[in-house]
């Protein structure tokens, strides 16, 4: 296992869509992108998704190989491959990072997410995602606080660890 996206951060979005990636992100997209050499710019898969997901997901391309290894497993011609590769094949779009260490969205995968002058940045281990910051804060922590409020009083979701992985 790599290296992996950690913490969240809000950035600035310019009228050409221009968005800087935290700087300890773009470290995991050059240690996920085995082509990457000192002085390039790494690559990277954003999907998109359809008209149900309101964020943008980022994959190293280790990470979007591991996804792709798992798609080929599956049945050829099955619907659960056919949605998958629709989603991560279809609905994403190939990058790099530019030489200022920013991402360059194009107007559709802002308007998608109605991005429009601000960025919220979400670790997500060996992605990251991109929202709008008012649709992050409406609908992933609304989710997350009615979740936490069905658990039992005192319960630390840590507890979550024990037993995960087979261990």
């Amino acid at each position: 296992m790599g290296r992996r996206f950690r913490g969240e951060s809000h950035h600035k979005v310019d009228t050409k869509g221009r968005v800087s990636i935290p700087a300890s992100f773009r470290r995991v997209l050059e240690a996920g992108d085995p082509n990457w050499q000192s002085g390039g710019n790494p690559e990277l898969v954003i999907v998109y998704g359809d008209h149900r997901r309101n964020f943008l997901e980022c994959y190293t391309m280790e990470a979007i190989e591991e996804v792709d290894v798992k798609i080929d497993a599956l049945p050829r011609g099955s619907m659960p491959r056919k949605m998958l590769q629709r989603l991560y094949h279809g609905q994403s779009f190939p990058t790099t990072v530019d030489e200022t260490g920013r991402l360059v969205l194009p107007a559709k995968l802002r308007n998608k997410i109605d991005l429009e002058s601000e960025a919220f940045f979400m670790a997500a281990g060996d992605t990251f995602q991109i929202w709008k910051p008012e649709t992050y804060n409406e609908e992933e922590i609304a989710k997350s606080d009615e979740w936490l409020e069905e658990l039992p009083d005192g319960f630390d979701p840590v507890e979550f660890l024990d037993g995960a992985g087979g261990a």
